[in-house]
């Protein structure tokens, strides 16, 4: 830290929303040269107070102090005026409009009134650069990955000339190298002077790179500790608010029994492809197994999942569902055959905001029923009150507009109304993205528990020990091919299937 001076001082700040309080009382402070982690479970306010120091949200209660003033702000627009800058989870920019055109909207460099594009090109260049990024600044900002369009806001938030930058969860669509260049780049700017609050659910990056940790819980405060004071076991025990052995620990869960999976198949997928987004592969997913699907990101993994659930249309293979050959030419087809799809990006592809959780949860099974056959309200409170319950979704008010939830318990949301459908295969594309480790065991424990029930599960993650802990048998993408599939015995660890991705490789494996 550069001063003995906070920069940021936010003093008993206290939020409500109908029914729910976010925040109580909760003091945080952020000092210049410095990187803060901000951590605690889903809907422990997090995201809340984040908004609240940014002028999303008003204060019901509290004072929010920037460089020894007292500030208010009406909305973002005001606090970054003011030297504070945020990058969001969910990448919240113009996806139509070039890369150029995204760092510097409504900043644009003019003469005259004329926008001078050329200047404009040459500074988003040199902005990227200090990521250690090189793409085309004049393409179309939707032309790139996630990840990319991630690397592309934390560019535009540097460009403004914060004092306080706030990133709230940035490397959730970020690789293993991409994490690594935007660490190097924060410590950069940490050593410029720049304070930096980081939000993340990454355990191991915040010993990467914080120097002090803030735990809220439950929308409170629970303390303030130097990094280096505060093992990982104790920062994880105060987050969920119970030692860590009352939960199953999750290095010290069992790898799953290969024995388990004596299942007849359930999906025959033979030379299934998409000519420009995955070359042909073959895959088999029995009853009662789990499937991981491993790679880095654009490696194929998402394209191999909207094939299997119809949401992208082969153009070479067929499948074959209990023994029957099946197209899967649209969801309503997959759906019809037992099999759901939880989507990555749950912003785009799952919730839907204005509706109550209620309404998103039984969405899927309306739609299976028809839109003629409504659900009996009965029937909808007890499935609702069933799923809300099992998966530990708070608040757990369904009449709740789903936008007011955190990220992992809309997460859940999304699991319940596919696990309300009773599929027969339940493929979840990164599930536990973006959650907490409390979420994120809740959920490992129900795909265990959904294999054991029978339920044949394709489980997509990044985390390689989390697709090593939980699947039979695990399949590797690399340039958006399948390049081998491997049961998961004790031969297989997380080096070996990175030696696959860095090689493309293809050791001896399983058929399918």
């Amino acid at each position: 830290m550069t001063g003995s001076h906070p920069v940021l001082t936010m003093t008993g700040i206290s939020k409500a929303f109908p029914g729910v309080r976010a925040l109580d009382t909760v003091d945080f402070r952020l000092f210049a040269g410095e990187v803060h982690a901000l951590m605690g479970e889903n809907g422990a306010g997090k995201s809340t107070l984040i908004k609240v120091l940014t002028g999303v949200y008003g204060i019901d209660s509290g004072t929010v102090t920037l460089a020894g003033e007292q500030v208010s702000f009406t909305g973002p627009m005001q606090a970054t005026a003011a030297g504070i800058s945020t990058v969001y989870q969910e990448v919240n920019l113009c996806t139509n409009l070039s890369v150029a055109e995204n760092i510097f909207i409504g900043r644009e460099p003019r003469r005259l009134g004329a926008v001078r594009w050329g200047e404009m090109r040459r500074r988003a260049r040199a902005l990227l650069a200090r990521l250690d990024l090189d793409i085309d600044v004049n393409a179309q900002l939707g032309s790139y990955s996630l990840a990319v369009q991630q690397m592309v806001a934390i560019a535009r938030a540097i460009d403004v000339e914060a004092r306080v930058l706030v990133l709230d969860e940035p490397t959730s669509s970020l690789d293993a190298g991409e994490v690594a260049q935007l660490f190097r780049v924060l410590r950069q700017l940490r050593d410029e002077g720049i304070a930096i609050l980081f939000v993340t659910h990454f355990l191991d990056q915040v010993y990467a790179v914080a120097d002090r940790i803030t735990v809220l819980r439950n929308g409170r405060l629970v303390g303030e500790y130097a990094t280096r004071e505060l093992p990982q076991l104790s920062l994880v025990e105060k987050m969920i608010g119970k030692e860590l052995r009352v939960l199953e620990r999750l290095d010290e869960q069992p790898r799953a029994d290969v024995a388990a999976t004596a299942g007849t198949p359930l999906l025959e997928a033979r030379d299934l492809g998409r000519r420009a987004a995955v070359a042909p592969f073959s895959l088999t997913i029995r009853e009662g197994e789990v499937v991981g699907l491993a790679g880095l990101l654009g490696s194929g993994r998402t394209e191999v999942a909207r094939l299997l659930f119809g949401a992208d249309r082969a153009d070479h293979g067929d499948v074959r569902v209990g023994g029957a050959a099946t197209a899967l030419r649209t969801p309503v087809a997959a759906i019809d055959r037992g099999i759901g799809f939880c989507s990555e990006n749950r912003r785009a592809e799952g919730i839907i905001p204005e509706l109550s959780v209620r309404e998103n949860m039984i969405l899927a099974l309306q739609a299976a029923r028809g839109w003629l056959r409504p659900i009996p309200r009965r029937r909808q409170d007890e499935l609702v009150e069933r799923y809300v319950k099992a998966l530990s979704i708070r608040p757990a008010d369904p009449d709740l507009p789903v936008a007011n939830l955190s990220g992992g318990n809309q997460q859940k949301v999304l699991l319940a109304r596919w696990l309300i459908t009773e599929p027969r295969l339940l493929i979840l594309d990164e599930p536990t993205r973006g959650i907490d480790i409390g979420a994120k065991t809740e959920i490992q424990r129900l795909v265990a528990q959904l294999s054991d029930g029978g339920m044949a599960v394709l489980f997509i993650s990044a985390e390689l020990e989390e697709v090593l802990r939980l699947s039979h048998k695990i399949a590797v993408m690399r340039d958006r091919e399948m390049v081998t599939r491997l049961t998961n015995d004790s031969s297989v660890d997380a080096d070996r299937i990175m030696q696959v991705i860095a090689a493309g490789a293809t050791p001896e494996g399983v058929p399918s």
